[in-house]
């Protein structure tokens, strides 16, 4: 058995076609891709309970949203110890590893959603499958560049577009399952017909003799579902067995790519292709020199990198997770006709496609132009697009129409594969600055950055729409009459707060009691948070061009060959007439 994660074992003999080696790496990150498909997981995790609604005991959106964060924290965390762990045992053990951690994530978080234990969807999810996406993402991408030593751009690029690509598949493979599992709560009746009463702030009705909490769907926010009074805990939002089927398909494809690794001997060269020159200057800045991973750390170009990769990726990093809301919120309450689930679901797919295109042609691209132009790109037209998106969002909400969504879709899809060419494009840019030799450890020690942009990210734009919605719900029930907010409610408005907090009262309801064409602030919600990823975009903008090369004293000297001795020779005794001392050594 070890032999078969044996890192000789997986050598490639003579003639041994490279091309052969991309389809594995990029199945390995087909399936850890999906993880950019959380979003889809956001509403039924918001629900467990409640299924047509939220329930008071439900989880939050920034609770859930968190799990993703955990996520992306773990694997930056998981990838800086793999990068090391990597250069010694081989890409095979890796991702057997990663596939063990990626698909047993999902099968916890499936335990502590049926079980409604929260830290147990973090520990699976967050904390296991969050290492298994740290360790499949390092595996590939040391083993590409090493193969592709004439297109790092491109094989960096290779090796990462399945992780763009992963939601492509995963999204709508995630809404079939759901859907499948799909299993509606108990309809007690219509709102006339049953009679409730608020307790705690949670609206109860009687069950069989018992008060049960209940959820009431009006005609105006239930879409699909049919107006009317439902029990909380029963029925099924299918997210649990969805996890399960997941876990098991990721696990046996994962395992599978991993065997199917192979590393080239060392000194092997494409045919025909001789390294080229060094250049210390100008806009592609290629060293011949190696740097240590423990040197590499001592450089100012390693912490300005940082800096690139870590606000880029926060800048895009907080909307993937946040995607199918965002835009259920902005245009399903003006251009509710247009954007509905299935609407969003797809926009989330698409997410995916750009994600994956950009991680393929930037890094391809950054080969003919160089990485510190590429960059420089994705900063200057990253922060025209964010600051443009909350212009999109007031006009569409004071005149709904079709062209401020058109816009809005293609801005984002403009912007997210400028951050999936970002990912893709990193590689290239240490081995130009630090050499191919070591990094995959270095690439691994900078996927902190991504830790790091993974809580700052998320926690920017769900604690700024958060003060934002309650805010709005403050001002909306303002607005409405007293009379009509008890009927609606059940108590007054100096019960505000409580109803807030046991998620009694929301935008939509009070917008229901408003007269028509008030204002839906939902559209606004997000406006804050695109100025601040402008703002980090900027940061990151005067990082890129202060990179140099890196200093000379940083390189790899390696230790001059000793002439070899000549081996020694004994004479044999008596030779030279003298007394017979070495037949004595020998008896010895």
């Amino acid at each position: 058995m070890s032999n078969l994660f044996s890192k000789n074992r997986i050598i490639a003999g003579p003639g041994f076609n490279r091309w052969l080696v991309p389809p594995a790496s990029v199945g390995i990150h087909l399936c850890i891709g999906s993880v950019y498909a959380w979003s889809i997981f956001n509403p039924p995790l918001e629900r467990v309970r409640g299924v047509v609604g939220r329930a008071a005991d439900d989880w939050s959106l920034g609770s859930v949203v968190w799990i993703f964060t955990v996520a992306i924290v773990c694997l930056g965390l998981s990838a800086s110890f793999a990068g090391k762990w990597l250069e010694r045992v081989g890409p095979r053990v890796v991702g057997t590893v990663a596939a063990a951690c990626w698909g047993g994530g999902f099968l916890v978080g499936a335990a502590g959603i049926w079980t409604h234990q929260l830290w147990l969807v973090y520990l699976g999810y967050g904390v296991i499958g969050g290492c298994g996406l740290g360790l499949g993402y390092v595996s590939p991408v040391s083993t590409l560049i090493r193969w592709f030593p004439d297109r790092r751009g491109m094989a960096a690029g290779m090796a990462i577009m399945g992780f763009g690509g992963g939601a492509m598949i995963g999204a709508p493979l995630k809404e079939w399952l759901l859907g499948m599992f799909y299993r509606a709560p108990v309809r007690l009746g219509s709102a006339e017909a049953v009679e409730m009463v608020t307790e705690g702030g949670r609206r109860m009705a009687d069950v069989a003799g018992q008060l049960r909490e209940v959820i009431e769907v009006g005609a105006k926010t239930g879409g699909e579902i049919e107006p009317g009074i439902y029990v909380v805990g029963t029925g099924s939002v299918g997210v649990a067995e969805t996890f399960v089927v997941l876990g098991v398909v990721y696990f046996l494809v994962m395992l599978v790519a991993s065997f199917c690794y192979r590393l080239p001997a060392e000194g092997w060269v494409p045919e025909g292709w001789t390294p080229p020159a060094e250049e210390r200057s100008g806009r592609r800045m290629i060293s011949r020199h190696d740097v240590s991973i423990d040197q590499a750390m001592k450089t100012p170009q390693f912490y300005l990198v940082w800096i690139v990769l870590c606000f880029n990726v926060t800048a895009g990093i907080g909307v993937l997770g946040v995607a199918k809301t965002m835009m259920t919120e902005i245009f399903g309450t003006t251009l509710p006709g247009i954007v509905n689930g299935g609407f969003a679901a797809t926009y989330v797919l698409m997410i995916s496609v750009f994600n994956m295109l950009g991680r393929f042609f930037w890094a391809s691209v950054s080969d003919w132009i160089g990485r510190k132009l590429t960059y420089t790109l994705f900063f200057l037209l990253g922060i025209v697009l964010y600051v443009s998106i909350p212009f999109t969002a007031a006009s569409v909400s004071a005149s709904p129409a079709t062209v401020w969504l058109v816009y809005f879709y293609a801005a984002t899809m403009v912007i997210f594969t400028m951050y999936g060419g970002g990912f893709a494009t990193i590689p290239a840019y240490l081995a130009d600055l630090f050499g191919a030799r070591f990094v995959g450890g270095i690439h691994g020690r900078l996927l902190t950055a991504w830790s790091t942009a993974g809580v700052l990210g998320p926690w920017a734009i769900t604690s700024l729409r958060e003060s934002q919605r309650v805010q709005a719900i403050r001002d909306l029930a303002a607005k409405v009459d007293a009379d009509g907010f008890r009927q609606a409610f059940g108590v007054g408005k100096d019960q505000l707060e409580i109803l807030i907090t046991a998620k009694t009262v929301d935008i939509g309801k009070l917008v229901d009691l408003l007269p028509p064409g008030t204002l839906d602030p939902r559209a606004t919600l997000y406006n804050t948070t695109m100025y601040l990823m402008a703002a980090l975009l900027a940061i990151a903008l005067v990082a890129n061009w202060a990179i140099r090369p890196v200093a000379a004293r940083h390189h790899l000297v390696e230790a001059p060959q000793e002439e070899p001795l000549p081996p020694m020779t004994m004479p044999s005794p008596g030779d030279d007439g003298q007394p017979d001392e070495y037949t004595e050594w020998q008896d010895v």
